[in-house]
Formats: structure tokens, sequence, C-alpha cells
């Protein structure tokens, strides 16, 4: 499914914030940044700007929603997307990814140390950018709410991330630890880009939990979509090799699944399998047929849908006007059917 349409303006829009909010930073430390964000490349000639920016998006989107003005809200759309890059940043590191969006990642390119440097000064720069609410005439008591939701997800990314890493080495990871997770690493965010922007284009603060539990749905819905292409998303399509995180050994959620499902001979071989140090095409299509006969396939489109159900009963509770909920029902529809 194509990303909806008026997606674009609002890309733009953070765009030109970010550029605007980056540029007359002298220090090489800021060239990793735009890079990282792909306004250069390597040898520091112009590239075009990477990544969907669906959290900024998000925000802007919610703030119209409840009859804001979307351009008043721009710097908490930047600090999310600042906020959103320094994780990513951290990620590549701790998971040792030597790839970001199709490129080397900062840390491969300028090492792990000026990696940890560029995000720490990220996250920074999030908190520089949300304060510009207030010199566009944004009520000062608002400011704070938003600063501690940024920090509040912040923590939240952080402990998600711990969970993720810490189920590499355990073998008694379930469904519902994942759902954890991920509600942290993914839904966290999701959650303060709709809270922000409600939270923003009112007067009240009504909306900011409805909005904000339909975010977090929302996350679980894009990294459920995210493990599924993982698996059996088009080549042609993701840009990711086939089965990428099978080949990465990568426990997301078919694979807990099956683990947790797979027995005799079948649940031997996929532990056997993961406990490789590498993963060859014929181990892959093992693992591939292991998923097919438990199911795997149908289970994680079925977690999905629940979640976007859940969602848009979320949704339904806001009383908001039906063009703007029609609106983020198609964000819904979108997050729940993308293919790349």
């Amino acid at each position: 499914m194509l990303e909806p349409a008026f997606f674009h303006p609002y890309r733009q829009a953070v765009n030109r914030e970010l550029q605007d909010f980056l540029s007359g930073r002298p220090l090489p430390l800021y060239d990793m940044m735009t890079y990282h964000l792909g306004w250069r490349d390597e040898s520091g000639a112009p590239g075009e700007a990477v990544g969907k920016k669906l959290r900024p998006i998000f925000c802007l989107l919610a703030c119209r929603a409840v009859g804001g003005d979307p351009d008043t809200s721009l710097p908490a759309a930047s600090a999310l997307e600042m906020l959103h890059n320094f994780s990513l940043v951290h990620d590549d590191i701790e998971d040792e990814t030597g790839l970001r969006r199709h490129r080397p990642a900062v840390w491969k390119l300028w090492g792990p140390a000026q990696g940890i440097n560029v995000g720490d000064a990220m996250m920074a720069l999030a908190h520089m950018a949300l304060y510009e609410l207030e010199a566009r005439g944004t009520d000062p008591a608002r400011v704070l709410q938003a600063a501690r939701i940024l920090d509040e997800t912040c923590l939240e990314l952080c402990e998600g991330q711990y969970l993720d890493i810490s189920f590499d080495s355990r073998q008694d990871v379930g469904v519902d630890d994942y759902v954890i997770m991920v509600s942290k690493k993914t839904g966290a965010l999701f959650e303060a880009s709709f809270k922000m922007g409600a939270l923003l284009g009112s007067d009240t603060d009504s909306l900011m939990g409805p909005l904000g539990e339909f975010g977090r749905k929302m996350g679980l819905v894009f990294q459920i979509r995210d493990d599924f292409l993982g698996i059996w998303g088009e080549e042609t399509v993701t840009g990711k090799p086939w089965a990428a995180d099978i080949r990465r050994k990568k426990k997301t959620l078919p694979i807990i699944y099956a683990l947790h499902q797979a027995k005799g001979a079948a649940g031997r071989d996929l532990e056997e399998l993961y406990g490789q140090e590498s993963l060859g095409d014929r181990d892959v299509s093992r693992v591939m047929g292991i998923l097919d006969d438990l199911g795997a396939r149908d289970y994680v489109q079925d977690m999905a849908a629940k979640r976007h159900e859940e969602a848009l009963s979320a949704l339904e509770t806001t009383g908001l006007a039906p063009s703007a909920q029609e609106e983020l029902r198609e964000v819904g529809a979108y997050l729940m059917e993308r293919e790349y």
C-alpha cells in the first residue's frame, strides 16, 4: 500500500525545519549528523533526505486533528525526529549493525566513539528544538509538558533497547515479553508524537490520552509489520535481502512464536539453527519451512490486525471530527499494509 498523499507536504516541512535548525553549525560533528539524515554523502556532497519521518508527521497530523495549526508544532516535530535518530545512531553501535538505510552507519565510518558522541548531541538538540516552541508563542507551561513527554519517552526507548539486547542471550523470551519490549522501543515514540501534537493543537488535555493510546497501538502494528516484512517482504520492494531477519538471527515475533510452538524435531532444528554462528541459504530455507508449518505468517498478521482494531477503538473515543478521524484511519491502514 502506498503511503497517504498528505504525508508528503508534512515531510517537506519537517525537512526544512530540521535543515534550518542545524544550519550554521561548523564542526564536523554536525556533518556526521547531516550524513546520517541523508543530506550529504561520505565525501560531503549534497544528498537527499532519508527516512520516512513518520513520527514528526504524526505530531503534525494530531495537531491538525484537534483543531490546531500544524506549523506551530514544527519545533516539537523536529524534536521527535531528532530523538528518534539519536536512538538509531546508538542502536547501530549496540547491535553492531554496519548499514543504516542502505548506507554505512555513522559508527562504521567514524568509529563507535564518535557515533556515541553524535547520538548524544542529537539527544541534546532534540531538547533545544523543543524550546523553540516558546519563541514561537507557545505557553511555557505547555513547553514544559512537552519536555516531560520527551524525557519520559527517551527513558522508555532505553528500557525497550535494554530488553531487546537482553533477548539475544535469553532462551525464555515469549510473545508477552516481545509485546512489552516493542511497546517501549517503538510504541512509546509513536504515542509521544500523537500526544505532543494534541497538546500543542488544543487548549485542553482531554485528547492526549486517547490519541496517545492510538499512537502506541499503531506503533505495535508498525513493528509487527516490520517483523513480517523482515522475513516475507519482497526484496525488490523492501530493498533488503530475502529473509533478512533470519539471516541476522533476529528474534522477531515470527521466530519467538515458532520457538514456543515448535515441538520435537522441528523445535530442536530451530534452536540448533539459531545457535549457529551464521546461516546459509539452505539453513534459511529450513527456518522458513518451520515457520510455514507452524502458521507463523498468519499468526503475525492476526496479531497486527488485533492491535490495529484496538487502535481504532481508541480513536473512536476521541470525538474528533469525522474528517480528522478518517485521515487517521488512513494512517492506520497504511501502517497495517505497507510493503516497505
